[in-house]
């Protein structure tokens, strides 16, 4: 049984700790078409429509358009793909997935004073599962750099760990930083240079000269899931006004493992080696959304919308464990650190940037509809607190992203009780490279089926992103090519009381 134990967020400034690096913070930042059929079918382009409960992500006056009282569910499968190519070798992995993504309902109330301008009011209940984290991405290729840069890169930062401190500290007692020279060091990844006036500068124990055989394993599983509590109002008969207070909340896991073997036929130095990670994130936070939608004539719809800052307080539970097996003097000799422990960090908070969404429908009377919707987030203003604690990685932040914009397009066509739609939906990279995660361009399509009270929704979205993340957040750069292809398919059921 893994032992427990607890590390204050003020030892962190030495280092970056692994769930606070800037992949993870983008993963909380960044938003996904989830929610209702309906609306994934159209590209989730609803900020100027609204009367649909996911409507409310892009703009909260939303439920104010809704005539009568409803209620539905969403069921959907998820199909991800994850093709890789790392140093011309070529590999996939395939994850399927099934939940209930959207549940809701939204409560309309007339106004019974026909003398007041205010027509009506709702009040919507609706949550989604926002983001599906179930995610596998296999690598395997030979590499012309080792992973021994990523330990080597710790153990000489801010000019080196004193060596007494991996000799004679345990690993639980150690800061993120000096942690990963510890299990280097213990697995013999890296050695101390002799003669060091400092006693701490370190080089590599693996043989120089490229090629080398490696094989990376990357698990995900869990959610992004958010509550979303509405009030909208209707004034006179062409302004629609709406405020949401948001709930959110995360379970995210991670699990990956790193093997390299040295294929220079070597006889002395490191052989081979495993390196091992798990990461367990949680926690909850909080949003708040403005927001309104008027009826420029009875075709045009124009739409406004303020998402804020989502103000997370998440927690994080990493355990490592590393193995090898080097040559001394044509004796293989075998390593095993595993400290058999959890460590939890203290809490900490991370603070996602805002969004503005201006959005443009038209509505051709009964028989059909366009919408469009652009939104804007600086993912720049990414920021974890204390700022004393993260002050590095905030300004890493800064300097590797940027402002990116989101467009969504949607449409759909009545025949009878019949509704065919179809969406497109871009959003850009929030880095400034556009290569790290690259642009997500997205096609949808469905149709629905009015029953009378109730309605019958099926969507299908296709979407496809590419992404150039380094394994490791220093000294080992290596970076897979990913292509990863997401198909899913949404079931919706909509009833009016």
């Amino acid at each position: 049984m893994k032992r427990i134990f607890f590390l204050l967020a003020t030892v962190l400034t030495t280092g970056s700790v692994l769930s606070q690096e800037i992949s993870d913070a983008v993963r909380y930042a960044q938003d996904n078409i989830s929610g209702s059929a309906r609306y994934r079918a159209m590209g989730g382009a609803f900020g100027a429509l609204g009367g649909d409960l996911s409507s409310l992500n892009n703009n909260p006056a939303g439920s104010a358009i809704f005539t009568t009282t409803q209620v539905g569910v969403t069921l959907s499968s998820y199909n991800v793909r994850n093709q890789s190519d790392y140093f011309g070798t070529r590999t996939s992995e395939t994850d399927n997935a099934f939940d209930l993504n959207q549940a809701g309902g939204v409560y309309v109330l007339y106004n019974e004073d026909a003398k007041s301008d205010w027509k009506k009011f709702a009040f919507a209940l609706n949550y989604e599962n926002v983001n599906n984290l179930d995610n596998t991405r296999y690598t395997q290729g030979v590499s012309p750099n080792s992973v021994e840069g990523y330990f080597t890169s710790f153990a000489n930062m801010n000019g080196g760990v004193p060596l007494n401190i991996l000799q004679d500290f345990y690993y639980e007692e150690l800061n993120y930083a000096d942690a990963q020279a510890f299990l280097g060091y213990q697995a013999f990844v890296i050695n101390p240079v002799e003669n060091s006036p400092t006693n701490s500068s370190y080089v590599s124990n693996v043989p120089a000269g490229g090629n080398y055989y490696q094989e990376y394993s990357y698990v995900t599983t869990g959610y992004n899931g958010r509550a979303n509590f509405n009030v909208s109002a209707q004034y006179k008969d062409n302004l629609f006004f709406g405020l949401s207070l948001n709930s959110h909340f995360t379970d995210f896991r991670m699990s990956s493992s790193f093997y390299e073997s040295n294929t220079n036929n070597t006889n002395d130095g490191l052989q081979r080696l495993r390196f091992n990670n798990d990461l367990y994130t949680y926690g909850s936070g909080f949003s708040f959304q403005l927001g309104m939608i008027a009826k420029i004539t009875s075709e045009w719809r124009a739409g406004l919308a303020y998402e804020s800052p989502t103000w997370y307080r998440l927690n994080d539970e990493v355990s490592q464990s590393i193995s090898s097996v080097r040559a001394e003097d044509g004796v293989d000799l075998t390593a095993v650190v595993d400290p058999n422990v959890t460590i939890i960090y203290e809490t900490y908070k991370l603070q996602t940037p805002g969004k503005w969404t201006g959005s443009l429908a038209y509505i051709f009377g009964k028989s059909g509809l366009l919408s469009l919707d652009y939104s804007l987030k600086d993912y720049r203003n990414i920021t974890f607190r204390p700022e004393s604690d993260f002050a590095r990685a905030n300004r890493a932040l800064e300097d590797v992203m940027e402002m990116a914009g989101e467009l969504r397009i949607g449409g759909e066509y009545r025949i009878k009780n019949v509704s065919l739609r179809a969406g497109y939906r871009n959003e850009q990279s929030p880095y400034k490279n556009g290569n790290t995660i690259g642009d997500l361009n997205a096609f949808s399509g469905g149709f629905g089926y009015n029953f009378g009270n109730t309605r019958l929704d099926l969507s299908y979205t296709h979407a496809r992103r590419d992404y150039n993340q380094p394994m490791y957040s220093a000294g080992f750069v290596n970076a897979p090519a990913i292509r990863e292809t997401s198909n899913n398919i949404s079931l919706g059921l909509v009833f009016e009381l």
